[in-house]
């Protein structure tokens, strides 16, 4: 739906979605026409230079060892990243028009997009109450037979045998998905993908060196190279925003920690501690920013690191970004926060104040 970058689609959003879909296949000939573009020139044109570009791509996969290695060594993620980082640079700089972000930004309100109802948001006592569903479920099952089937699904796991039928098993037994998993992490350790983040820094020239400068100001200023924690934490997998922070932190002169997506909001604040992190920032685009970004809070507090400045990003709605900030969260950017040195600038400044205040 049309909304759904800021919430679950209500009704209403997915009933209009779905008119949409309706008109364009009912009240227009579309649907007459196996490809509507067939024999036009210069789409055949385009079509040709993808297809060119794309075997040439291919071919140094298939030198890489195949698609497998070229994931494992982190190559595909990383020309991922790379392109992304043009892509955004392209709008930073007003050569690729993005509206509504670096251009045509003026805009009236939306009733479509105010009120209490304009975004669904999933009520706190919904968490609570699927725990009570979770733990009445386990109450219930047939312990001895969850236990047996569990031991079968581990060996299955560990002797490299078929592991479908013990999975059957275990989900006819009662088994959850989150016990099925954590016997498979114990089997198989937990993989952790490339991050396409390289730990060497561009050495882009232009209004970077500004930064640079500030940052090093900074750093200086505080005794120490200022260290700067990117994290995705919870089972979000939009990994743009964060990568695209991490790559511009690490050329703004940023000693930059990155593990990549799905980190628990325990292993971000053992990280941050035990690294000694000025800043934590978090990507979230799930929609659960306030809980999550609460949840990395309270945990700042008891590892006695509470004093450290975080920043969160994401999909956040003006409501949600008040809650934050009054909550303690140091700064929140969305996306029309597109100028990411603008945003290391602040970041710099951030740890600065932060620094002085402990003193």
């Amino acid at each position: 739906a049309w909304n759904e970058a800021l919430g679950l689609p209500r009704p209403f959003d997915q009933q209009w979605s779905l008119r949409m879909q309706q008109i364009m296949a009912y009240e227009t000939d579309l649907l007459e026409y196996g490809d509507i573009f067939d024999g036009n020139p210069a789409i055949a044109t385009k079509v040709a230079a993808l297809k060119t570009q794309a075997l040439a791509e291919l071919k140094k996969i298939d030198e890489l060892g195949g698609a497998a290695a070229a994931v494992e060594i982190g190559y595909m993620k990383s020309k991922l990243v790379k392109s992304n980082t043009a892509r955004l640079e392209a709008i930073e700089a007003g050569e690729q028009i993005v509206v509504g972000v670096n251009k045509f930004t003026e805009g009236e309100p939306s009733p479509l997009t105010s009120g209490e109802t304009a975004i669904m948001v999933v009520p706190e006592h919904v968490e609570a109450e699927q725990i009570e569903k979770l733990q009445a479920w386990r109450a219930q099952r047939d312990a001895k037979a969850v236990e047996a089937a569990l031991k079968a699904l581990a060996s299955a796991a560990k002797e490299g045998r078929n592991m479908v039928e013990p999975s059957i098993a275990a989900a006819k037994a009662g088994v959850t998905t989150g016990e099925w998993g954590s016997v498979l992490r114990q089997a198989f350790g937990e993989y952790r993908a490339p991050t396409g983040v390289s730990a060497t820094a561009r050495q882009v020239g232009g209004a970077l060196d500004d930064v640079r400068t500030e940052v090093q100001r900074v750093s200086t200023k505080i005794g120490k190279r200022a260290k700067f924690l990117v994290g995705k934490p919870g089972l979000d997998g939009h990994s743009n925003g964060a990568e695209q922070i991490a790559v511009r932190a690490r050329d703004a002169g940023f000693d930059v920690i990155y593990a990549g997506i799905r980190s628990t909001p325990a292993e971000l604040v053992e990280t941050a501690e035990k690294e000694g992190a000025h800043c934590i920032g978090l990507s979230i685009l799930s929609g659960s920013h306030v809980t999550l970004a609460h949840e990395v809070l309270r945990l700042m507090k008891e590892r006695g690191i509470g004093d450290v400045p975080l920043v969160v990003g994401g999909i956040i709605p003006p409501a949600d970004e008040k809650l934050l900030r009054e909550n303690g969260v140091a700064a929140v950017y969305t996306p029309k926060n597109y100028d990411l040195n603008a945003i290391m600038t602040d970041l710099a400044h951030i740890i600065e104040r932060s620094v002085e205040e402990r003193v």
